[in-house]
């Protein structure tokens, strides 16, 4: 786990610093970069992200970083988005008109009329895939950090591996092999949220 190499993604979007001062205290050496080189060479990559899929989208194709996020995924290499940097991942989103990366079938969506959006502060995350390396030993009903005014709807609840209530059961995490996202914000969650880290962190080492 320590000193291990990860490349957080930059497109002009996402609360990079936190994330990345989140992982260096877990030991490990981020790299902020939008160089696809640089996040070829690392270990892991991280995704994170904030604000709208549709601009998002626009600045990773500015950016020529789309096919170096799915040749990573593809590719085996550890992979881990938060937030935008979960919906980012699916097929396509009620929130603008731009596609999305296409790696997990599915459709992100607005939450339904007459609940306060974003969503945000504080909920509980429920585990349906507790035998996933990252969410080792994290209880149940553990509390998580979210801001988010959409919801990620996968077409298949295989790749689902959490959720959480507000006005409806939505998908909090998801996880498909080398690909790790939860809708939270890990790096502004407390020690669970650092723990779930921790815990990518380790499954990078075991892949090595």
């Amino acid at each position: 786990m320590s000193g291990t190499n990860v490349a957080i993604i930059d497109y002009g979007a996402g609360n990079l610093r936190s994330v990345a001062k989140a992982l260096e205290s877990l030991g490990a050496k981020p790299l902020v970069t939008s160089d696809p080189k640089e996040m070829e060479a690392a270990d892991a990559i991280v995704l994170p992200g904030q604000g709208a899929c549709d601009s998002a989208m626009v600045a990773l194709k500015s950016h020529e970083l789309i096919d170096t996020v799915k040749q990573a995924i593809n590719s085996g290499q550890p992979f881990f988005g938060v937030c935008l940097g979960l919906q980012l991942l699916f097929d396509s989103t009620e929130e603008g008109n731009a596609d999305c990366l296409g790696i997990i079938p599915g459709r992100v969506k607005r939450f339904p009329s007459g609940l306060k959006v974003p969503h945000m502060g504080w909920n509980t995350v429920e585990f349906q895939d507790t035998k996933h390396p990252v969410f080792q030993d994290i209880p149940q009903g553990s509390h998580f950090y979210f801001v988010h005014s959409f919801y990620a709807d996968p077409e298949s609840s295989d790749v689902v591996a959490a959720t959480t209530e507000y006005g409806l059961d939505f998908c909090s995490a998801v996880a498909q092999g080398n690909l790790v996202a939860t809708q939270f914000h890990p790096e502004k969650s407390g020690p669970m949220g650092l723990k779930l880290y921790a815990n990518f962190l380790r499954m990078v080492g075991s892949l090595a």
